[in-house]
């Protein structure tokens, strides 16, 4: 049901909801090395879901498995891109790669290693999710998952 939720509030552009919070202007890396600006998310015109999730943490990666299974439909039909942002250390980061290519995700995966992102978000443990309306607006944070969720949506 929060999903199903989650979406009606970003199509709606619902950004009263959280007195117009944008993403934060900060800089990670993706999987290939390349420096990507967090903020510039927010001008792609599509909703966009941030997943922070770790390599230890098995309800993070069974959600994003099982968004995994949906993710090409709601690109077409609600224009929604998923990022996956690991908050795996530098010590398991090189972990993130292998797993994420096993997986055969098709989201963009960055790297927030130091946490930077999820404590500007105010993200306290994971699985946690940000959305972000068309606008860049964040809409909707929430923590946690239950299996069957994604279907709702």
């Amino acid at each position: 049901m929060k999903y199903a939720t989650l979406l009606c509030i970003a199509l709606l552009s619902g950004n009263f909801l959280m007195g117009q919070e944008t993403l934060p202007d900060i800089n990670l890396y993706d999987l290939q090395g390349n420096k990507v600006n967090v903020a510039d998310y927010g001008k792609n015109n599509k909703i966009t879901v941030f997943n922070f999730w770790a390599t230890w943490c098995t309800p993070c990666k069974k959600e994003l498995n099982n968004i995994a299974d949906l993710y090409e439909d709601w690109q077409e039909e609600f224009n929604v891109e998923i990022i996956a942002v690991s908050i795996d250390d530098s010590r398991t980061k090189a972990i993130v790669k292998s797993y994420t290519d096993g997986q055969g995700w098709d989201y963009t995966v960055l790297l927030d290693v130091n946490k930077d992102l999820q404590r500007l978000l105010n993200g306290q443990t994971v699985p946690f999710t940000v959305i972000t309306d068309q606008n860049g607006f964040i809409v909707e944070k929430h923590s946690g998952y239950v299996e069957g969720d994604e279907y709702i949506l």
